[in-house]
């Protein structure tokens, strides 16, 4: 069950979900609502599920941001709009990012179905300690196929990325030494991994320094054998929470579940998501 979950979720549901960071449409809906940039209505709308929260609360949740980069828009957000203003603006981007990126899958009986059977597993899934999940759970579920899709990927998007975050902070991990980890697992120097450049050269060496004292990356910036065995464990831990979301499942539909979507996520990377 952990290998389907992490099929379906990172393989073929996240690619549904990632349209709102990666295209222009909810980015467009959303600054309609009197934003400007990028990150403000990035973080109004992924931290709307919980109302208007705080900014050490959204920092929490989100982990893995440098420090100040939420404060910096949470709670000033909220003087500009709702949080219900918010969601319902981003799902309109999202769909109609889906239904230009899609064309004619956008309404073909298999996503229809697709989004049934996601649906399913997204609000049967354990909200114990997925707190940005249990959120996204209080948020009606639409009934238009393409926003139902889309809200199901979302949902168990931000389900594993609750039980990633659990499996970070059992390792020990923090959210800027997970980025340096990510870079390294792309053979990426980290000053090259785009999430780490917030950070200044003396605050990402601190970073970096502290993971080879711990013996866990060498002096070229890649794993140590330690390293490695503990970002395997961490990927392993983020399966194993996330898969009982998807023990609802029969094995047909798992085998239905998986034909229907992969049409849809191979259009999806065709365009770069």
């Amino acid at each position: 069950m952990d290998t389907i979950a992490r099929h379906l979720c990172r393989q073929l549901l996240e690619p549904i979900h990632l349209v709102a960071y990666m295209s222009e449409e909810p980015t467009e809906e959303i600054n309609a609502l009197g934003f400007e940039g990028y990150w403000p209505g990035y973080f109004a709308a992924r931290s709307a599920p919980l109302g208007k929260a705080p900014a050490e609360v959204v920092d929490a949740l989100f982990y893995n941001f440098a420090p100040g980069e939420v404060a910096a828009c949470i709670p000033s957000v909220w003087d500009v709009t709702t949080p219900e203003a918010v969601l319902a603006a981003r799902e309109r981007g999202a769909v109609k990012a889906l239904r230009r990126i899609l064309g004619d899958l956008a309404d073909s009986p298999e996503l229809a179905r697709a989004a049934d059977v996601a649906t399913k597993v997204a609000v049967n899934a354990p909200a114990a300690g997925r707190l940005l999940y249990a959120g996204l759970r209080s948020i009606p579920v639409p009934d238009e196929p393409v926003a139902r899709i889309w809200h199901a990927a979302t949902l168990l998007r931000e389900h594993r990325g609750d039980g990633h975050t659990i499996a970070l902070v059992a390792a020990g991990v923090d959210g800027q030494e997970a980025h340096v980890f990510q870079s390294i697992d792309w053979g990426m120097k980290p000053r090259d991994y785009g999430r780490l450049g917030p950070l200044t050269d003396d605050q990402l060496a601190t970073v970096v320094n502290g993971l080879r004292a711990r013996g866990l990356v060498d002096d070229s910036d890649r794993f140590t054998p330690a390293g490695r065995a503990l970002k395997n464990q961490i990927e392993s831990l983020t399966d194993t929470l996330a898969a009982p979301a998807y023990a609802i499942l029969t094995p047909h539909e798992v085998d239905q579940l998986t034909a229907d979507l992969t049409p849809i996520a191979t259009r999806l990377e065709e365009n770069g998501y």
